[in-house]
């Protein structure tokens, strides 16, 4: 303990220079909690927006359907694999897809229509959540229809607007219903919003005479398994199709959340890197200052290896002190910015991002490692920082030190 209140006595011999150092590093260790804690808030939002939106965690297809988009490839033993799902805690959603035409007076747009059991829907998705105008589907069929954002503008269609759907069947007539419109979502990614058209599973047999079999079922258990594990489980059942995470089905959102992680870890570096030359350059400074010092001591019988533990301990209480203040406003900040995330709205409706939309508001998330590994990695390079000078007084010659001037 005395060594530890000497060095903190031998810090504030100059109160400037240690004042200037140690604000530089209360800084840095600020900036890193809270850019720790918005990067990983948006990790976390760019994964929501993956599976809690559309996807799901993992997804069953018949295994040649992704390849072909084909009306007739569908998924073997779907009930099998969904009585499986509901006894397991997972949410499952089968849903069916065609293709076709809407229009809307002289507007018309390629679509791509979603057939979903719309309380199905809710045990794997937000998509109910997600509305811009309107309502989401009814639990009933109706004809009704929810449209993408942009699709709708192209159609300028709203809220209560009369379509006209056109589709080839799966018995090879030519489908054509009247839909109305339920209501508009808010942005998801570019190809769905501009193609998006989701009816209820009913309506969807209907119009494309396909009565039976589903091509693609979306799961989810909202984070009491991971997507790897809920694959798994529903493998065992799923022989004859394909199960795929949702890192496998977005590889580009997969790969942007990994580079993320890389380039915290190089911005984490810098900012280490710069609180290491302040502390080096404080030390340094001390120990020129301080060589008659250091030359007496060495001229009574203190040894090398004292020198170099009480310039490190010197080093270790700056370390210590800056990452404590500095955390204590890091975590005040990074809870501020979790309760009032930073609004981006003004810039941009949503940020597009492989494809996904982000929210526009962007929320910091605070984690135990996200506080930890700052604070305890700026007291190793303080420590580490301090090395050279530390070796540097530790084999000054007495004789040339007690005359240095």
């Amino acid at each position: 303990m005395n060594m530890f209140k000497i060095a903190w006595r031998n810090l504030w011999r100059n109160p400037r220079r240690t004042g200037i150092t140690l604000t530089a590093m209360v800084l840095s260790t600020v900036v890193l909690i809270v850019t720790y804690a918005l990067m990983r808030g948006m990790i976390i939002d760019m994964e929501h927006s993956v599976t809690d939106i559309t996807i799901g965690q993992a997804q069953i297809h018949h295994i040649d359907y992704r390849k072909e988009r084909s009306l007739y490839d569908i998924i073997d033993n779907p009930n099998r694999i969904i009585a499986y799902a509901q006894d397991n805690g997972i949410g499952v959603s089968p849903r069916s897809f065609g293709y076709g035409l809407l229009s809307s007076g002289t507007k018309s747009a390629g679509v791509q229509f979603w057939g979903i059991t719309p309380e199905m829907e809710r045990t794997v998705s937000k998509l109910n959540e997600n509305l811009f105008k309107g309502d989401f589907l009814l639990d009933e069929p109706g004809m009704h229809v929810v449209l993408g954002r942009k699709l709708a503008r192209t159609l300028n269609a709203g809220p209560g607007s009369e379509l006209i759907a056109v589709v080839q069947a799966a018995d090879g007539s030519l489908g054509n219903e009247i839909v109305y419109v339920k209501g508009i979502l808010k942005g998801i990614g570019e190809t769905l919003d501009r193609s998006m058209a989701i009816i209820h599973r009913k309506d969807f047999e209907s119009l494309f005479v396909l009565y039976e079999g589903y091509h693609e079922m979306a799961f989810n258990s909202w984070g009491s398994m991971t997507p790897e594990e809920v694959a798994s489980a529903i493998e065992t059942v799923s022989a004859g199709n394909e199960v795929k995470t949702w890192r496998s089905l977005m590889p580009g959102v997969s790969d942007m959340l990994n580079t993320f992680d890389g380039a915290t870890i190089i911005f984490l570096a810098i900012f280490f890197l710069a609180a290491a030359l302040g502390v080096l350059n404080t030390l340094l400074m001390a120990t020129y200052e301080r060589i008659p010092e250091f030359g007496l001591l060495k001229a009574i019988g203190t040894s090398p290896l004292r020198i170099i533990r009480d310039i490190a301990a010197e080093a270790l209480v700056l370390g210590v002190f800056s990452s404590l203040i500095g955390g204590v406003i890091g975590i005040a900040l990074a809870v501020y910015f979790h309760h009032n995330p930073i609004d981006l709205s003004a810039f941009a409706e949503g940020f597009n991002t492989a494809g996904i939309v982000m929210n526009a508001q962007w929320r910091a998330v605070l984690t135990i490692k996200g506080v930890a590994y700052p604070v305890m990695v700026m007291w190793v390079v303080s420590v580490l920082a301090a090395l050279y000078p530390a070796f540097k007084a530790a084999r000054l010659d007495p004789v040339r030190a007690l005359t240095h001037v």
